[in-house]
């Protein structure tokens, strides 16, 4: 084994994120999807011939963490069967899948004839047959009726497309824009080969294993320095999932009990709720990511994101849980069980650690639109990512993130183009603007909602609701107040006005329907009458809260 340099060392740690961000950047510019293109909804990645994590681009963070498990499962499927030029798909939920629509994939990467890595990339495509076009069944129990399933499958085998196995995926995929994107994917996974492949012509299949190994050891120890830091003991929390799609008045708890051992941390979720003959079940691929990616948030944001990180993390979700359901229950929905399982693990670690958590964050309420283009005699498929999320919680010593969007680098109010939205859907944006006192007050207010409202283009149109963000607001922490609610509502040419449930399926909503949504502000954090005078006094000029609000919850006059 050659020697480590330390300076090599942080080379390989740039270049592998360099690698992985530049794959991300090919997907953006090649994809069709304004799901892919616009909001951002995929993760790209290196992997070495094991599986295991070399860095990752998280777009998404909930899809950024599933690519390892199945890349781990994939390369003992293929055991003694992976070749250069090989392109695998996956996305089934019970072999380490997250959602059926979040497709991966996935392609060796050799060097010198042996496989050294791969490169991977997973992305929401617009559909995946089943039930309903767009992916999401609200009425669903079984994973028949939300998608096609699709275990680890070459579709190109040394090199050439196997066009049976291509025409056999799409034949079952209402949308042709799908089969593009898939190709923006692999041409992403190709890129991120070429890369990998330099790198190791420039040094030397040695050297990146010996650097790989003290990139993992280097990681692990900052991981572990971070832990503890925190207060050995065992702490539990709650979240709250609502209605399943099919039982009114459903209440789902999950329960996690974190225990901290010095340098080591386990989140067990074994008491949590029993799954669901409806629509809100998780895999455990999903659940596990939204843990990681929540803990993520209280640690160290310089830690490299690699296999290292996650080894002083141990997660246990047992099976038959509505956080990891077993086959062949309903599971779309459980990458939108991230919320409720982060409340849970703040409320546990809010206690111990004050100044590293965050108030609850809004809970998502959002919806899809499917229908057909009347001018462009085009299908089309939109998840209205602009109205998906509002607020971030506040924290100590900063207000929460006004409208976290996706949680990607579009964030913010712009969490898709107007312009876009109005080019590659027949909608009509009427309004789309942050909302005045949806955050929930606080010394550190929480982050901000939006109030949006669009006109529809396309007749006959089906809209899906999804989530639960209208039945609790995002919790304030330690004297900050709760923040708003979320709500759709839609209102028909003549007049009707028609509120979804949140988990719905309406078909047949006529041209010109307008709707109407708000998603409510994040979680305040500590007092809110020990805000900043001066801080309040902008916000109340600029809209962002009422003179009332200001008088009533901050006890201060505007008026001077």
């Amino acid at each position: 084994m050659s020697s480590v340099d330390p300076i090599l060392l942080s080379v390989y740690a740039r270049t592998f994120k360099s690698i992985a961000d530049e794959m991300s950047m090919s997907i953006q510019q090649t994809a069709r999807s304004p799901i892919l293109c616009e909001a951002k909804d995929f993760v790209t990645g290196l992997y070495d011939a094991d599986g295991n994590m070399l860095e990752q681009m998280e777009n998404l963070p909930i899809l950024a963490f599933s690519l390892a498990p199945v890349c781990k499962y994939i390369t003992e499927f293929f055991d003694g069967d992976i070749n250069e030029g090989d392109v695998i798909f996956h996305n089934d939920v019970f072999s380490m899948g997250n959602q059926n629509n979040d497709v991966a994939v996935f392609q060796p990467i050799f060097f010198a004839g042996k496989l050294v890595a791969w490169s991977a990339a997973k992305g929401h495509q617009a559909d995946i047959g089943g039930a309903v076009a767009g992916g999401y069944n609200p009425n669903a129990v079984e994973v028949w009726q939300e998608g096609l399933r699709i275990p680890p499958v070459k579709v190109y085998d040394r090199g050439k497309l196997r066009k049976d196995v291509w025409d056999l995926i799409f034949a079952n995929i209402r949308f042709d824009i799908v089969q593009h994107d898939m190709r923006a994917q692999m041409g992403a996974c190709t890129v991120g080969e070429r890369r990998m492949q330099k790198l190791l012509e420039k040094y030397g299949f040695e050297s990146f294993e010996t650097h790989k190994v003290a990139l993992f050891d280097a990681t692990r120890k900052m991981m572990e320095s971070e832990i503890s830091k925190m207060p050995n003991g065992e702490y539990e929390g709650e979240g709250f999932v609502y209605y399943d799609g099919r039982h009114e008045g459903s209440t789902f708890t999950i329960r996690v009990r974190i225990r901290i051992e010095d340098r080591h941390i386990s989140f067990d979720y074994s008491d949590t709720d029993e799954q669901t003959n409806g629509f809100v079940n998780g895999t455990f691929t999903s659940s596990a990511s939204a843990t990681i990616l929540t803990f993520l948030q209280m640690v160290n944001p310089d830690i490299p994101h690699n296999e290292g990180m996650v080894q002083p993390i141990d997660i246990i979700i047992p099976e038959g849980t509505i956080l990891n359901a077993s086959y062949p229950k309903a599971t779309t929905f459980g990458n939108h069980l991230c919320p409720p399982n982060a409340d849970a693990i703040i409320r546990a670690l809010g206690p111990v650690i004050p100044d590293r958590i965050t108030a609850g964050w809004n809970h998502l309420l959002s919806s899809l639109t499917t229908g057909t283009d009347p001018d462009k005699g085009e299908d089309f498929v939109d998840i209205f990512f602009m109205g998906l999320k509002g607020g971030s919680g506040g924290m100590q010593g900063t207000d929460g993130y006004d409208h976290i969007g996706m949680i990607d680098a579009s964030g913010g109010v712009l969490d898709q183009d107007y312009e876009m939205f109005e080019q590659q859907t027949p909608h009509t944006l009427i309004k789309h603007e942050f909302l005045t006192d949806s955050a929930g007050a606080g010394r550190w207010r929480g982050g901000l909602g939006t109030e949006t409202v669009y006109r529809l283009g396309s007749e006959d149109t089906q809209l899906v609701t999804f989530g639960d963000g209208d039945f609790r607001p995002a919790f304030g922490l330690f004297g900050g107040q709760d923040a708003g609610l979320n709500m759709i509502k839609l209102t028909y040419p003549d007049g009707k006005e028609v509120i979804p449930r949140n988990k719905d399926l309406i078909t047949g909503v006529p041209r010109n329907t307008v709707y109407y949504q708000i998603a409510g502000g994040g979680g305040g954090y500590g007092d809110p009458r020990q805000r900043d005078r001066d801080t309040l006094g902008q916000e109340v000029r600029d809209g962002v809260i009422s003179k009332d609000a200001a008088k009533s919850i901050y006890n201060y006059d505007p008026s001077g």
